[in-house]
């Protein structure tokens, strides 16, 4: 079974709002974080959902979820002091709930255009190979500094970014974590890179370039102009 962990436990100190975190802000009366989960709650891949929520903002989280008849969320709690801690706290949830032997994906509460096309690869994948790594191709030259210098240029055509839903097995992904907090490793930036730290082999699973991450205003109107397209495709049929 799969089952979808979603992460907001972020202050969103990029978006310079001052009245709510960044996964809170709406879009037409809807917080970001719902159409996240929504994304999730409607795929029939999925069979539950843990969000790892703010600790104040957990009571409104569930208001919302009940509002917009939400049923796959089995859990919604507080997050930790950085993303890892979060993520680790959601698999100790997923864990009591459902046990070890499931696929877990990892996805982060502002990215809330994945598709339906993004999360069928991925289950196929974590069925197949035991993991699944969102990516799309590098658009940009990427290089290496030092300095101000430049020390090396990547070939573009070798490059990933990773995005997600990040997925694993759930017993897999708990062991991990606990190696690291053993060897006192709290600085990976995501799952992957964790994983990979921990010898596992990664399966690229390629995602739309809509899967975007809303981290700064500007995001906040590819966002909306993104939701506009949908909305307008689906009224009159482009």
């Amino acid at each position: 079974m799969n089952y979808a962990l979603i992460f907001a436990g972020g202050t969103g100190q990029r978006m310079n709002t001052k009245t709510r975190p960044k996964q809170f802000l709406e879009l037409y009366g809807k917080p970001i974080i719902l159409y996240t989960i929504e994304a999730f709650e409607n795929h029939p891949a999925i069979d539950g959902i843990v969000v790892v929520c703010l600790k104040d903002w957990i009571s409104f989280l569930k208001k919302k979820i009940a509002h917009y008849d939400i049923t796959k969320v089995v859990d919604v709690i507080p997050g930790g002091a950085t993303g890892q801690e979060s993520i680790r706290n959601g698999l100790a949830a997923l864990e009591a709930a459902v046990g070890r032997d499931h696929a877990v994906f990892v996805h982060d509460g502002v990215r809330p255009l994945v598709s339906d096309e993004t999360i069928t690869r991925c289950a196929e994948s974590v069925a197949a190979h035991g993991n699944a790594i969102s990516v799309t191709p590098a658009i940009e030259t990427i290089v290496q500094e030092e300095d101000g210098v430049v020390t090396n240029i990547i070939d573009r055509a070798a490059c990933r970014m990773a995005k997600a839903p990040q997925c694993f097995n759930i017993g897999e992904l708990i062991d991990a974590h606990e190696r690291a907090m053993t060897d006192g490793e709290e600085g990976f930036i995501d799952s992957a890179s964790l994983m990979r730290h921990y010898g596992h082999v990664l399966h690229a699973v390629e995602t739309g370039p809509e899967n975007i991450k809303i981290t700064t205003p500007s995001d906040f109107y590819i966002f909306r102009a993104f939701v506009d397209a949908r909305e307008s495709s689906e009224i009159f049929g482009f």
